[in-house]
C-alpha cells in the first residue's frame, strides 16, 4: 500500500511488524537514500552492525536469488529484527517477492529501492497491491519541501537563519535532496559557531544548483511569455526532465495563485496576501508574481489547473507524442495569460 509522509514518521517511531518491505522508487536520489537510512534506523539503530542488516545489490540477487531468500530466512544471532536493503531494485525481484513472502514465517524486513522504478513497475505495482508492503514516491523536493529541510537541518544544529537568507537559499537549492543537504551541510561547517545564518553566509557558500529553468517556464507561462517557455521547455527537455514533472511544477505554481486569490477575496490587497504564502515568494520573483495574481482570476486559474490535470493523465497514455503534448499545453496557457494580461492593460 502506498504511504505518505506522516505514516513514514509514525514508523520511524514506532515500527509495525505487520510492514514486511518497503519499496521507495523515484527520481529523488537524496529523498531516496533519506527514506531508506531513516526506515533502517528505525529497526536497527546501527545501520552497519552486520549481524542485523545486510546489503545486497539488485544485480547480485538477479544472478542468484537464493541469496535473497537465505538472508531473509536466516534467524538474527543477536536477537531482534533483521533488515535487508536492496539497492538498484529491479521488476526482476516482483516474482522474487511474490513467492518469498508467501506464507512466510520471518520477520526480516526488506526495503527495496532505485530511482529507474517508477509507477508503472510491476514491482511498484505489487507493493501497492499488498497490504504488508509499503510504497513510497520520492518525487523532485518542491518548494515547500526544500525550505522544511532547509529549516530542519539547521534547526537540529540550533542555528537560525533570517527570513532574507532562507529565501535566497531557497532559490539557489536544486529539487534533489542528496544535493541540498550536502550544501546546507557546507553552510554548517561554514558558520561554525554562529547561531544565526545570514545572506551573506549563504551567498558566500552557497552554489546556485537551483532548477532556474522550471521557475523560468512557470513564471514565462503564467506571465504570457511565450517564447522564454518554449526555451525554459527545451532546456528541461534536454536534461532530461520528465515532461509530466513540468507539468507538475507549473500545476503547483497555480496553485499559489489561487491561494493568493482566495487571500484577497477575504478583502487582502495583494501584498498582504503574498506575504501569507507558504513559502514566501523569493525577493526577485515578487514583482512578476504580484502581476500574475492581477491578470488571473479564480475561474480562468480553475480552468489551466483542469487543463493541466487532463494534460498529466494524457501523458500516462503510450500512444500519446508526450513532448509535444506538454509543449501544446504549454503554449495554450502562455497564449490565455496573455490574452488576459491584454485585456487588463485595455482597462477591461
Amino acid at each position: 500500500m502506498i504511504y505518505k509522509a506522516g505514516q513514514i514518521e509514525r514508523f520511524y517511531k514506532k515500527p509495525d511488524d505487520s510492514v514486511k518491505a518497503w519499496i521507495i522508487y523515484g527520481a529523488n536520489e537524496g529523498l531516496i537514500a533519506e527514506y531508506v537510512k531513516n526506515l533502517t534506523k528505525a529497526i536497527a539503530p546501527d545501520i552497519f552492525d552486520p549481524f542485523q542488516v545486510v546489503y545486497l545489490n539488485g544485480d547480485d540477487v538477479n544472478a542468484d536469488a537464493g541469496v535473497l531468500i537465505g538472508e531473509f530466512n536466516a534467524q538474527s544471532l543477536m536477537g531482534g529484527r533483521r533488515v535487508i536493503v536492496i539497492k538498484d531494485a529491479d521488476n526482476n525481484l516482483t516474482k522474487v517477492f511474490k513467492t518469498m513472502f508467501e506464507d512466510a514465517k520471518s520477520d526480516t524486513l526488506v526495503i527495496a529501492y532505485s530511482s529507474t522504478l517508477n509507477k508503472k513497475s510491476s514491482l511498484v505495482k505489487l507493493g501497492e497491491d499488498t497490504s504488508y508492503f509499503g510504497v513510497v514516491a520520492c518525487y523532485e523536493d518542491r518548494d515547500e519541501d526544500i525550505f522544511s529541510t532547509i529549516r530542519t537541518t539547521l534547526s537540529a544544529q540550533k542555528i537560525a537563519i533570517t527570513n532574507d537568507a532562507l529565501q535566497l537559499m531557497g532559490a539557489r537549492l536544486s529539487n534533489d535532496r542528496r544535493s541540498n543537504l550536502g550544501e546546507i551541510e557546507k553552510l554548517i561547517t561554514y558558520v561554525g559557531e554562529k547561531t544565526q545564518v545570514t545572506p551573506d553566509d549563504v551567498l558566500a557558500v552557497i552554489s546556485d544548483t537551483s532548477s532556474s529553468s522550471s521557475d523560468d517556464l512557470c513564471y514565462a507561462a503564467a506571465g504570457g511569455q511565450k517564447d522564454k517557455v518554449m526555451q525554459a521547455y527545451q532546456k528541461l527537455i534536454n536534461e532530461g526532465t520528465e515532461p509530466s514533472l513540468i507539468l507538475r511544477s507549473l500545476y503547483f505554481h497555480f496553485l499559489k495563485i489561487l491561494t493568493c486569490l482566495s487571500f484577497m477575496e477575504e478583502g487582502q490587497n495583494v501584498d498582504a496576501a503574498m506575504k501569507k504564502l507558504t513559502p514566501r515568494i523569493i525577493f526577485f520573483r515578487e514583482a512578476a508574481f504580484r502581476r500574475q495574481v492581477l491578470i488571473w482570476n479564480r475561474d480562468r486559474v480553475f480552468s489551466v489547473i483542469n487543463l493541466l490535470y487532463q494534460a498529466e493523465k494524457d501523458t500516462r497514455n503510450a500512444n500519446m507524442p508526450t513532448e509535444d503534448l506538454v509543449s501544446y499545453t504549454l503554449l495554450q496557457v502562455a497564449s490565455a495569460a496573455a490574452s488576459a494580461a491584454a485585456k487588463l492593460s485595455r482597462g477591461f
